[in-house]
């Protein structure tokens, strides 16, 4: 029996989706059956994350409402063994699936996968509540600002009430100068604001955004120092 894991944030632009697919192509590598499944309604990039964006005839929305099954809407990436992809609509008016729904494919995926990461939405909102229906881990990404990490921390209070009990959280887009200079918050002021355990922190590297620019996860690219941090966070995560 597979787990479901959403990964949200309080807001955009912090790296949510690269986070998703890079983890996802560390446990595709390891041989792991993944699912990648985009829940940000209207506002759908993993598949240009992954690569997958020609492939993709049918979404979440599609499966949500009986037109067809998961298994046929779901992409697979023939870069691994078996990690597939459901992508989400990119009309927001076209979901109107609800809570019972989304049990369901939850529920469909964990007898089907090893591990289901959930790309949710951004924000405060009832897309996030929906998309935390029934998830057994929340990840909540955010970047070392105060504005980013107040907005996490009032996302994480959100999903603590949903009923998530294990939340954990990731530092993107750190850079060591601006750390290291007081200019932003320090170590102890983040742990402080978020008040759930720290799964990784992730450096800033322009590389990872233009791979993931190109459809290609930064981890498929071997022997780096941005690889073997995605790797042991995937390892951490795989503890809860």
């Amino acid at each position: 029996m597979g787990r479901v894991v959403l990964i949200a944030s309080g807001k955009g632009g912090v790296g949510k989706s690269v986070c998703v697919s890079n983890l996802g192509a560390v446990y595709g590598e390891r041989g792991l059956k993944v699912a990648l499944v985009d829940m940000n309604i209207g506002l759908r990039n993993l598949d240009i994350y992954m690569g997958l964006e020609s492939r993709v005839i049918f979404d979440a929305a599609d499966v949500l409402d009986g037109v067809v099954t998961a298994k046929k809407a779901m992409v697979r990436d023939r870069r691994f063994q078996a990690l597939y992809l459901l992508a989400t609509t990119q009309k927001k008016e076209k979901f109107r699936a609800d809570a019972k729904d989304v049990s369901a494919l939850y529920g469909y995926l964990r007898e089907n996968f090893d591990i289901v990461l959930v790309d949710g939405p951004a924000g405060i909102n009832d897309e996030l509540k929906l998309a935390a229906t029934d998830a057994d881990v929340a990840i909540m990404v955010t970047t070392p600002e105060y504005v980013s990490l107040r907005d996490a921390d009032m996302a994480e209070q959100t999903l603590r009430k949903s009923g998530i009990r294990d939340r954990v959280y990731i530092v993107n887009k750190v850079n060591k100068v601006f750390f290291s200079s007081g200019i932003l918050p320090t170590v102890e002021i983040i742990t402080s604001m978020m008040k759930i355990p720290l799964l990784g922190v992730v450096q800033y590297d322009d590389n990872i955004h233009l791979s993931a620019n190109c459809g290609i996860p930064i981890v498929y690219q071997k022997e780096n120092y941005i690889e073997r941090n995605f790797n042991r966070i995937a390892d951490r995560l795989l503890t809860y």
